[in-house]
Order: structure tokens, then C-alpha cells, then sequence
């Protein structure tokens, strides 16, 4: 399993998810200090580029099962790359607006071309614990990045840094990406008309539901953390312990259930997942002190560390191998609809009302997601998969 290009592009994701959540939950306080926007245009603002990845993961799944991956990955990567820059020179509200809205489309192709690419790389008998294992790497990035970015916040007060290091971050891990050797396959050349189980695997709308509604309760949390540490609890820097706890929790959670992956328990793993993490919003949401904000983290990254590669194996395991890109997009848009939804949702109610709002919306919504798995995704699932 653990070949060459298989850690290559685990490199590659932990590129990815390293360069994003390094800016990612100070986004809030930058626009806040730079250009005094109130909690509902951060809202409007940081919910665009989870739109705009949306869309285009909409188009991803499609693209990479019909272009060459290994040409996309890295293309996407370049992009990256230079959106951030624009972060950098964007002088005004409107034009940070447009530069994050955009950066959601290389973001969006490059996480669908680098997991479909390392499930490719993968041999078929270690498919399962290799994908629990992938997502460790964005894990250990989220457990670092946001600790490095607070350190470099407090000590510099100084953006541009964050941001030009987030850019180099991408560009390495473009020249990773072109390093790594996929295997030869058959491209998808289907000339029936266009449709929309094309660009959506619709099989797996009932997991899809669940999802969004898992993404919706994480976007709030994840893009109003720091915000809300430092205003309501007085916590300085404390969103960087927030991730560090969070992504030693995933870890600790994926480690843990590669054991049930490899025994096929997938739908058990995803259940226990979606019940450990509903506690763990619902502890954040109605305890406002340290306790229940470090102690949340632990408790929800537990339970998505089992939630989040047990539904990545189920999409996989409802699509045939010609559509794993599709299979992939199909997940990572319903997450991203989900969050994207949760970050406008939450601003609108922040200007109007309060953070524990927020965070029982969220953790409502959740709960619809676990009871929605238990009444009729999972059955439907074990009916249907076809591995």
C-alpha cells in the first residue's frame, strides 16, 4: 500500500489542506481588521469560494474520469497557487470577495483529481485502509496549520506572511504532483448526451443528504471559531488549539476504525461517527467556556474521524471503477453545499441574533444528517453497494 506515488500524493493532499487552513479561520478577523466588515458580510464573503468549489466539483468528477488526472492535478495546483497572490493584492473588500470566490474552483478539481489519483495508485485489496490512511494527511494539516497561523498572527500581526507562505506550501506541492506516476486507463468516451448522473452519482443521494447536512454543522463551527473564542470567551489563540485537539481527536478516530474499514464495517462506522460528533456540536453550542470549546474539539473530531472516510468509502462502493472520480465529487459537493449553506445561514443569524444561535442551528441540522442515516441511507447503502 505504501508505494511511492501513493505517499506522493498523501504529500500532495497535506499541500492542499495545509495551505487552506493556514488562512482559513483567521479569514474572520482579517476582514474584520482590514475592512471593518460586520459578521454578515464575512458570511457573504467566505461563503463564495465553498459555492464556486461546489460548482466546480460539480464538473470534476465528469473531467477527471475523462481527461488525463495527472494533467488536471497539476494544473489545478498552479491555479492555487496563484490565487493566493491575489490575496495578497486585493485592495479592497469587492475585490478580496472576488479573489476568494474564485479560489474555490482550483481548490474544488484539485482535491477531486488528487483523491481519485491516489485511490488509482492504490492496490485493490488495501483500497479501503488506504483512504481511512489519506485522510490522515489533511488531518496532521489541520492539526498544524492553524496553530503555525495564530503563532505567526500574534507575533507579526502581519497577513501578507500567512499568505505568502500558504502560496509557497502550494506550489510545492504542485511540483509533487507532477512527480507522481498513475496508471494507464481507459478514458471515459461515452457520446450519449450529457446528464445530470453524469456529473452526480445519483445512487448515493440519500448519503448525499446526510453529508450536506454533517458539512453544514462543520462550516459554522470551523469558520467562526476564532471569531467567536476571542470575542465571547476571551480566549486569545485559541482557535489554533481548537484544530491541534480537533485533528489529534481525527487521527486518533481514523487510526482506530482502519480496523473496522478493513472488516467492511463501513455503515457502523459511519453511525457511530455521526453520533459521537452530534454531541460533541451540541457540547459546543450550550457550554460557553474553555471546557466546552477544547472539549467539543475532541469529541467532534472523534466522531467525524470515523464519520468522514466511512462515507467516502460508501460513495466509492456504490459507483463501478470507471466512475470513482465522479464518486468522489459526488461527496466532497454535498460536504461543500453543506458548508456553504452554514457560513451564510450562521452570518445572517450572527447579525441578528447570537453565537449559541449559530450553533444550535448547526447542531439541529446535524442531528436531521444522523437521523436521516438511520431511518433510510444506511439501509439503502448496504442494499445497493456493489462491492
Amino acid at each position: 500500500m505504501w508505494n511511492s506515488n501513493y505517499t506522493k500524493a498523501l504529500l500532495c493532499n497535506f499541500m492542499i489542506f495545509f495551505s487552506f487552513m493556514l488562512v482559513a479561520p483567521l479569514l474572520p478577523i482579517y476582514l474584520q481588521e482590514r475592512f471593518a466588515a460586520d459578521k454578515h458580510m464575512i458570511g457573504v464573503v467566505l461563503s463564495g469560494y465553498t459555492i464556486v468549489a461546489l460548482i466546480t466539483r460539480s464538473f470534476s468528477g465528469f473531467l477527471v474520469d475523462s481527461l488525463p488526472r495527472k494533467s488536471l492535478l497539476v494544473i489545478s495546483f498552479c491555479f492555487m497557487f496563484l490565487f493566493f497572490a491575489g490575496y495578497i493584492f486585493a485592495g479592497s473588500l469587492l475585490l478580496f470577495a472576488v479573489v476568494r470566490t474564485l479560489h474555490g474552483a482550483p481548490f474544488g478539481l484539485t482535491t477531486v483529481a488528487n483523491s481519485t489519483v491516489a485511490i488509482d495508485v492504490l492496490p485493490s485489496s488495501r483500497r479501503t485502509e488506504g483512504i481511512g490512511y489519506y485522510g490522515l494527511s489533511n488531518n496532521v494539516a489541520t492539526a498544524i496549520s492553524p496553530s503555525v497561523a495564530v503563532w505567526i498572527y500574534h507575533s507579526t500581526h502581519n497577513f501578507t506572511i500567512l499568505f505568502g507562505i500558504s502560496m509557497l506550501v502550494a506550489a510545492m506541492g504542485m511540483l509533487i504532483a507532477a512527480t507522481i506516476k498513475v496508471p494507464e486507463r481507459e478514458l471515459v468516451r461515452n457520446k450519449q448526451p450529457l446528464s445530470f448522473d453524469r456529473f452526480f452519482l445519483v445512487p448515493a443521494w440519500r448519503l448525499a443528504t446526510n453529508i450536506a447536512c454533517f458539512g453544514l454543522s462543520y462550516g459554522v463551527i470551523s469558520t467562526y471559531v476564532a471569531i467567536y473564542g476571542q470575542e465571547v470567551l476571551g480566549i486569545e489563540g485559541g482557535s489554533g488549539y481548537f484544530f491541534l485537539i480537533l485533528a489529534c481527536s481525527l487521527i486518533l478516530s481514523r487510526l482506530t476504525g482502519a480496523k473496522s474499514l478493513r472488516r467492511g464495517r463501513i455503515s457502523h462506522n459511519a453511525a457511530v461517527g455521526a453520533v459521537v460528533s452530534l454531541v460533541g456540536y451540541l457540547l459546543f453550542a450550550v457550554v460557553p467556556n474553555a471546557w466546552g470549546y477544547f472539549g467539543s474539539a475532541a469529541i467532534i473530531g472523534l466522531g467525524n474521524g470515523h464519520l468522514y472516510p466511512a462515507y467516502q468509502n460508501m460513495f466509492i462502493d456504490l459507483a463501478p471503477n470507471s466512475r470513482r472520480g465522479t464518486a468522489n465529487s459526488s461527496m466532497m459537493i454535498s460536504w461543500d453545499l453543506g458548508g456553504g449553506l452554514g457560513i451564510m445561514l450562521a452570518g445572517f443569524i450572527l447579525q441578528h441574533s447570537t453565537y449559541m444561535s449559530a450553533f444550535l442551528m448547526a447542531w439541529v441540522f446535524n442531528l436531521i444528517g444522523v437521523l436521516g442515516f438511520y431511518l433510510y441511507a444506511r439501509k439503502h447503502f448496504e442494499t445497493h453497494k456493489l462491492r
